[in-house]
């Protein structure tokens, strides 16, 4: 690995780690819970959805 590639390996994982800490609120999680205290849906309602729920984390956007 040229001294360029690693500079920039260590870049992209910089980048990646800033654009999505593990502490961060994640969308489909949050409109989750807004939609089960709005909805006034009982906790089995509420755990039958979340089984429901695709949980697959997307791809980051990549621009190369």
């Amino acid at each position: 690995m040229t001294m360029h590639s690693h500079t920039e390996a260590e870049i992209r994982d910089s980048l990646e780690t800033a654009a999505q800490p593990p502490e961060r609120v994640k969308l489909g999680s949050l409109l989750a819970s807004i939609a089960h205290e709005a909805a006034g849906l009982t906790d089995a309602e509420a755990a039958y959805f979340n089984q429901l729920r695709d949980k697959t984390p997307t791809d980051p956007m990549r621009f190369e």
